[in-house]
């Protein structure tokens, strides 16, 4: 009999991850990697921040907090969904955790019961269907089309939903394709929603300030208000405060489930630390001059990298409104084969290929359930993004 519990056998690595451990290895090897595979801001956390964390270790803030996070934090949470989204949020209908990824997976393991299904659109993030498959429910993905802009169309979603429909998870601007939904767009998704009372929806706003040009965010309670009482609101401080490290996530949401979360999370982790709580109040609560900065940096750098892959042999890149990825397809290079006569079969075979040949790294479509597409981070800065790049294209034109 195996040590180990069944519910492994329903996971998989993460991919992202993977592919970093990759190009960490040839690096070590002596090779030149340029690695563009990870999710994570190349800036530094804002001074006022940091600061801010040190005052908080100076007042000897460095106690055990309260399972559902610090007062203060809390607070700022209900003042930032209130200030910049118009949901009515109380401090007691939001929840602090370790990172997006735990408010999320909280959020699964207190709904979800065997045969529960949970809407994915696709691409998607590589860890949404891992939670699911762990808390024992059953993820149905629905496919969305470069076409399409990569987004969710109502008459997808109305087909997918099922009487065992639990969740729709709805993250925007996405991870990997960069799509946000205009708030007419949105609209058209929560119409189908309110058809359908028993569908609750998990947003993932963790990218909600990184969105370029005139495009405007928005969120489907904020849309559309009658949702308000079936929809978890996720965000974190990680992608626009450039606090990854921090692990600092928080949500608002119906009380019954912050209360199940709350005792979820009693008995992992307990509170957040208590220093990166306190980080996070400034984030929130202190100047956002930053926010700007950051979005003209990443806007420069996704024209760049959306203007050189599409003039790669064999590349198509759609122009992504928000996050730091772009998703471009390599449909037309399947099939080919490299200088050595490796038969690129596969996206997968593709970013190995571009990996060895080039010491580029970016991760395969297919592992966020959308193929033959790459996904590229734009989070280092236009010199590496113009080598790497330029690399690509040479890659692409050798093959025949």
């Amino acid at each position: 009999m195996t040590f180990l519990a069944k519910a492994l056998s329903r996971v998989k690595p993460s991919a992202t991850i993977a592919v970093t451990q990759k190009a960490r290895d040839l690096k070590a090897k002596g090779r030149e990697v340029v690695s563009l595979s990870v999710g994570e801001p190349d800036f530094d956390t804002p001074e006022h921040i940091r600061r801010a964390a040190v005052a908080a270790i100076e007042r000897g803030e460095t106690r055990y907090t309260p399972v559902l996070g610090i007062p203060p934090l809390r607070e700022a949470v209900a003042q930032k969904f209130k200030r910049e989204n118009g949901l009515d949020y109380r401090p007691s209908d939001t929840i602090v955790a370790t990172g997006g990824k735990h408010i999320l997976f909280n959020a699964f393991l207190a709904t979800l019961n065997p045969g529960d299904e949970v809407i994915v659109p696709a691409p998607y993030w590589v860890s949404y269907p891992e939670m699911v498959a762990i808390c024992g429910g059953t993820t149905v993905f629905v496919e969305t089309h470069m076409a399409h802009g990569y987004k969710l169309q109502p008459e997808d979603l109305e087909r997918a939903i099922t009487k065992k429909t639990k969740w729709l998870v709805l993250n925007s601007p996405s991870n990997p394709s960069g799509a946000a939904y205009s708030r007419d767009e949105m609209k058209k998704v929560t119409d189908v929603l309110l058809r359908h009372p028993h569908v609750h929806v998990l947003t993932d706003d963790i990218y909600e300030h990184l969105v370029y040009g005139d495009f405007e965010f928005v969120t489907p309670a904020q849309v559309e208000p009658e949702l308000f009482g079936r929809t978890l609101t996720m965000n974190g401080v990680s992608k626009a405060y450039a606090m990854t490290g921090w692990r600092i996530g928080y949500a608002g949401g119906p009380p019954e489930l912050i209360k199940a979360m709350d005792l979820l999370q009693g008995q992992q982790t307990s509170g957040a630390c208590s220093i990166a709580q306190w980080a996070a109040v400034e984030a929130l609560e202190g100047p956002q001059e930053h926010l700007s900065m950051f979005r003209k940096a990443f806007q420069e750098r996704r024209d760049l990298v959306v203007s050189m892959l599409n003039q790669a042999k064999y590349l198509k890149c759609a122009v992504p409104e928000g996050a730091f990825y772009v998703f471009p397809s390599c449909a037309e290079a399947i099939g080919r084969k490299t200088p050595d006569g490796k038969l690129i079969e596969s996206d997968e075979d593709f970013v190995t290929a571009l990996l060895e040949a080039e010491g580029v790294a970016v991760v395969q479509g297919s592992a966020f359930g959308h193929g033959p597409n790459f996904r590229v981070s734009y989070a280092a800065s236009s010199l590496t993004l113009e080598e790497a790049c330029k690399k690509i294209q040479r890659f692409c034109a050798n093959l025949t």
